[in-house]
């Protein structure tokens, strides 16, 4: 309610609408002078004016109040991207969860596409093996990535994808579960489901998803939990569901700007 508008309705005295103001009566029944009347309606208009006041502080504190209240609630916004930070995490705890933290993390990075440039995958390795299985496990993935299995999927031979396409592998755990642990050591399952392919108008390899489990055998260094041996096997994978299909160019454009995660679990 604003002041302007309980001015017209008070027909110009101060009071509101339709009131009438009876002042008391002097001995013998006279009424008492015009300064008491004056006085009165002063008293009348003083307490309106500070209902009135009141009334609008009221409001407006609502308002301040709630305008913080939802500027508080709205995300901020930010744009992802990829960041160049090495996809690995260390320091898990010395735990079950840890040992799933763990191997969910090292599924990332093994299934990311920093391992089809062999400076990158010998950098991802060496932060995650234990050092008594850090040369087996190198050489193996060194074969797995030989430069025949780069040319076959459209790859050069320092992993780059060819010019007006981008190349896409990544991993995203569903779950992990732990099938052994000890003190020292841990194997763990992480069911994962995964991108891989090139975008382009022109790609043979177009971006697929598919459905796996990798298997991690871990043992704990004293301050961290490190990876001894892996293997993958196909599945569980669910049915496909009926969503259609991207365009090359919009595969291409979600891949730079959705930055893939570094911290899995």
């Amino acid at each position: 309610m604003s002041l302007g508008d309980d001015h017209q309705s008070s027909g110009g005295h101060g009071g509101m609408s339709g009131t009438r103001v009876r002042l008391p009566e002097e001995e013998g029944g006279h009424r008492r002078g015009g300064r008491s009347s004056s006085r009165s309606l002063v008293t009348v208009v003083g307490v309106v004016v500070l209902l009135i006041a009141a009334i609008a502080f009221a409001n407006r504190g609502g308002d301040e109040s709630d305008s913080s209240d939802a500027a508080a609630d709205k995300p901020k916004t930010s744009s992802t991207a990829p960041s160049g930070t090495a996809p690995v995490q260390s320091g898990f705890a010395h735990d079950e969860q840890g040992a799933q933290s763990a191997a969910a993390n090292y599924a990332v990075a093994l299934g990311s596409d920093g391992m089809f440039n062999a400076a990158r995958r010998h950098d991802i390795v060496k932060s995650i093996a234990d050092p008594g299985a850090a040369d087996r496990l190198q050489a193996g993935f060194d074969a797995d990535y030989s430069a025949a299995f780069l040319k076959k999927i459209g790859l050069g031979e320092d992993g780059r994808a060819p010019s007006g396409s981008t190349f896409v592998n990544r991993t995203a755990p569903v779950g992990t579960k732990v099938t052994a642990f000890s003190d020292s050591a841990a194997t763990v399952e992480v069911w994962c489901t995964g991108l891989f392919g090139l975008t382009g108008k022109n790609t043979t390899h177009p971006v697929t998803t598919s459905w796996f489990t990798v298997t991690m055998s871990l043992s704990w260094n004293g301050m961290d939990w490190k990876v001894l041996e892996t293997s993958q096997k196909t599945g569980p994978t669910p049915v496909p569901g009926d969503n259609a299909v991207s365009s090359g160019e919009e595969m291409g454009k979600a891949v730079q700007e959705f930055g893939g995660f570094t911290y899995a679990r």
